[in-house]
């Protein structure tokens, strides 16, 4: 019996022991279980905040190389957004057409349209090409019809694949340029003996109209066909008629000097 009873004693000490310990583990537990979740929510919360800082950051990049207009007139687009664009940057619209952005304003860029206005909406999307305005330069122009920034107007070929130049560039200073040691001869007697031009000069020809300013500038044009080496001519022609420009290319292919010629025409159906 004292066996009996110390024994039982001894497992009674035992299980309040243990129960004394369970009673102390449960709080901790409890603690640690609480410090995860928390760290869980705490590392959540960050990975959410990160991750709406990439995405505003993102939107961010992306709002800056595009942009949409906000009004359009006059063959002048207001664009906002582009705010990397730089001064005289090619932009494209969403419509096709090709712009330079002209304007650099707080708030907006104002971009000169090449083409129709009136294809261009309020809202349609702008994007930056990263390009300066260029346009093809070369021999592949011999012969050709091309508007004001270079496209093809007369129905040939494309002209993409051709070297390109900036369209505005530094002139070069006087002593770089050569001496002019060569004359140009015009074909007409009075200018070549009385006023002649050489290669590398300006010469104005002024009057008022129908006076027969463009008899002579074509007519030197085809006198340069009869040259051993021709002299490349570039005809531009602002504000004409598209019939005028018509019947000068009739006139200098039938007299076959449009092989050594090139016309710009911007004429005054064209934009602004």
């Amino acid at each position: 019996m004292v066996l009996r009873t110390a024994l039982l004693s001894a497992g009674k000490r035992m299980a309040m022991a243990a129960a004394t310990q369970a009673s102390r583990r449960v709080p901790q537990m409890v603690a640690q279980r609480g410090m995860a979740s928390q760290t869980l929510e705490l590392s959540s919360y960050l990975e959410s905040k990160i991750g709406s800082m990439a995405g505003a950051e993102d939107a961010e990049k992306k709002y800056a190389e595009t942009g949409s207009v906000i009004s359009v007139g006059d063959g002048i687009a207001r664009v906002y957004g582009l705010s990397n664009v730089q001064a005289g940057e090619m932009v494209v619209f969403s419509a096709g057409l090709r712009g330079m952005a002209l304007n650099l304003e707080e708030d907006n860029v104002g971009v000169v349209i090449f083409g129709d206005d009136r294809d261009i909406l309020e809202g349609d999307t702008v994007k930056r090409t990263g390009a300066i305005v260029d346009v093809p330069v070369g021999q592949e122009l011999l012969g050709r019809v091309v508007d004001g920034i270079g496209q093809a107007i007369d129905g040939g070929s494309s002209l993409d694949g051709c070297k390109r130049s900036r369209a505005e560039v530094k002139a070069p200073g006087i002593i770089p340029r050569e001496s002019v040691s060569e004359p140009m001869l015009t074909g007409l007697k009075a200018v070549d003996a009385l006023i002649p031009i050489g290669r590398g000069q300006r010469e104005l020809i002024i009057g008022d109209r129908q006076t027969g300013k463009t008899a002579i500038a074509i007519d030197t044009i085809i006198n340069q066909k009869t040259k051993a080496e021709p002299l490349a001519c570039i005809y531009v022609g602002v504000g004409q008629k598209r019939s005028t420009i018509a019947q000068l290319v009739g006139q200098l292919e039938e007299r076959e000097a449009m092989d050594n010629c090139i016309i710009v025409a911007a004429t005054a159906s064209d934009s602004a």
